[in-house]
């Protein structure tokens, strides 16, 4: 399904009946990440998963995706379907425009959990890095995709799931490179949200990969000190929706059941 915002078609899936619950991708992936979350979890929830600007089927809109502006593209799905109170679970990216969202509206959530996703702002080696991955992505855009998938698995995992990587991979490489830059962009400029782990009214889960290859560990463990956050810990990389599927399915039912 679509709606249309400042010109530019989004795009949504919306399956199921009772409390609402929104997924969102995270960096070059796009809605098809949650593909098989669906079928169990629209049993008793309604279940939204949104294409977040230049990925998926969601078109580009200008040349730097803000995470303020992808969280006002999900407001207005939200507005659109007339949905009032609902949770909100983002892998990565999606964990950073989750948390824009909940600032924005913080009592229309009943829960955030972040999977693989931080709420600090990038620090200044992580913006450089952002930049030397424009410049990466414009050289060779397959070849950059091809790599940032794989290295986001725990190393001894890239050939237990290499027919999902095959498929992660092949989706990505339809992200137009606008969207690419556009959201690279974005994530490099955004705020600092920590505080809204400490002083929001909704429920708060964190999951944790402890050989995730992107996060540091340690900076995770720290946002949640003196929080009301759960944090869930997962032995393996940053793409835990693959790596630790069951178990993910398990808490994020556990998470909604209890919220």
């Amino acid at each position: 399904m679509n709606i249309t915002y400042k010109g530019a078609n989004i795009f949504y899936t919306d399956s199921g009946k009772g409390n609402t619950i929104v997924f969102l991708h995270g960096f070059i992936e796009s809605s098809t990440i949650w593909d098989t979350f669906i079928p169990i979890l629209s049993k008793k929830n309604r279940v939204i998963c949104i294409d977040l600007l230049g990925h998926g089927n969601t078109d580009c809109l200008g040349y730097i995706h803000t995470i303020e502006l992808m969280a006002d593209v999900v407001q207005a799905v939200i507005k659109h379907l007339r949905i009032r109170r609902f949770t909100v679970i983002g892998h990565s990216m999606g964990g950073y425009v989750a948390l824009a969202l909940a600032e924005k509206n913080p009592d229309a959530l009943k829960g955030l959990c972040l999977v693989n996703s931080t709420a600090s702002a990038d620090s200044p080696e992580k913006r450089k890095n952002r930049d030397r991955a424009i410049i990466a992505v414009k050289q060779n855009h397959k070849a950059f995709i091809r790599i940032a998938i794989n290295n986001l698995f725990r190393p001894k995992n890239r050939t237990l799931f290499k027919d999902q990587i095959k498929q992660l991979i092949k989706t990505a490489q339809q992200t137009p490179l606008q969207g690419i830059i556009a959201a690279l962009e974005g994530m490099k400029i955004r705020e600092d949200r920590e505080a809204l782990l400490h002083f929001t009214p909704f429920k708060k889960m964190m999951i944790l990969g402890k050989k995730d290859p992107v996060l540091d560990y340690q900076n995770l463990i720290e946002q949640t000190k003196n929080t009301k956050v759960k944090v869930v810990e997962f032995p393996d990389g940053h793409m835990s929706f693959i790596e630790n599927r069951g178990e993910l399915l398990q808490v994020i039912m556990y998470f909604i059941e209890n919220n």
